[in-house]
């Protein structure tokens, strides 16, 4: 019987519309993980199409539940960030990294901030200088282009991109802290879409492409990021993890472009869990196979 990856999983939770907790938590137990969480904010909906919705930030009850997690003297084989409401949430996470991870876990940030060209309009220009910080503590890092070109204090370029400038983008992120780097909305045609991955350590670059559906599906980082993070506490390999976690995260949407489903919902991930944590969790003369460099146990 093989021993639990314990992760904590530190983002909001938005009641209605698949993103953050209620996405990470399903797909990181399919894969076969525990999951701890650590929610930072309560919102009614998520923000993406939706008017009214209320949001409960729950900076204030934080020092409280590590406090808590403190005296049970926890600590987590992995760290794995999203959505953070405010400088005080960095600041809060920064020292959690340092006194929550177990000796050698990884911390994997996915800095939520922005997207289609624009920050979010709940952040101010302090922000992306702040989560840059947080990213130097990170071992992997999985921002959007978007996010990218805040990190690194350039112009967002809109539409397919040039080779040799996403591969010089990953190797200057990776200058900020992290060994590894994924970068998310990846096109070097108007047919596809996926990832470019960076491993410092051998310098090597790889991608993981599928084809394009046309629309903009809430959640889908939510859901790529939490499904690469699970097949890498399942032993695969960085590149590895990005073909599973691209072709699970084109499934969702396939389906739910087929379906017709309202997109402010979210993408229908559900029905691909199962396919998923088999893939995750095979015989073991299966798993023997795998390659273990670059999984969580390397980051």
């Amino acid at each position: 019987m093989r021993i639990q990856k314990n992760i904590l999983a530190v983002h909001d939770i938005s009641c209605v519309g698949k993103c953050s907790l209620t996405v990470a938590l399903p797909i990181l137990s399919a894969a076969g993980c525990t999951v701890s969480v650590l929610p930072t904010a309560v919102l009614s909906t998520h923000t993406g199409g939706f008017e009214g919705f209320t949001f409960r930030d729950l900076t204030g009850d934080l020092p409280g539940i590590l406090k808590h997690w403190r005296a049970l003297g926890l600590r987590f084989d992995a760290i794995y960030t999203g959505y953070l409401g405010s400088i005080e949430q960095l600041r809060l996470v920064s020292r959690l990294i340092d006194e929550f991870r177990a000796p050698g876990a990884p911390a994997c940030v996915d800095p939520v901030m922005a997207d289609g060209g624009r920050l979010y309009a709940s952040f101010g220009p302090d922000f992306p200088p702040g989560m840059a910080a947080l990213c130097r503590k990170a071992d992997l890092i999985l921002p959007n282009r978007t996010e990218a070109a805040l990190l690194l204090r350039e112009p967002y370029r809109e539409g397919t991109q040039n080779r040799n400038r996403t591969e010089e983008t990953l190797r200057r992120l990776s200058e900020l802290g992290p060994r590894r780097v994924v970068l998310t909305g990846v096109s070097f045609s108007p047919e596809e879409t996926g990832c470019a991955v960076y491993d410092r350590d051998t310098d090597e670059i790889g991608y993981a492409f599928s084809q394009k559906i046309e629309g903009a599906y809430h959640g889908t980082g939510d859901v790529f990021a939490s499904a690469l993070i699970g097949a890498l506490a399942n032993g695969f390999s960085l590149i590895q993890s990005a073909r599973e976690a691209v072709g699970f995260t084109c499934g969702a949407i396939e389906r739910t472009h087929l379906a017709g489903t309202e997109i402010r919902y979210g993408v229908n991930f559900e029905e691909g869990l199962a396919e998923y944590s088999r893939r995750m969790l095979p015989d073991p003369a299966e798993k023997s196979e795998r390659k273990k460099e670059g999984n969580l146990d390397e980051i």
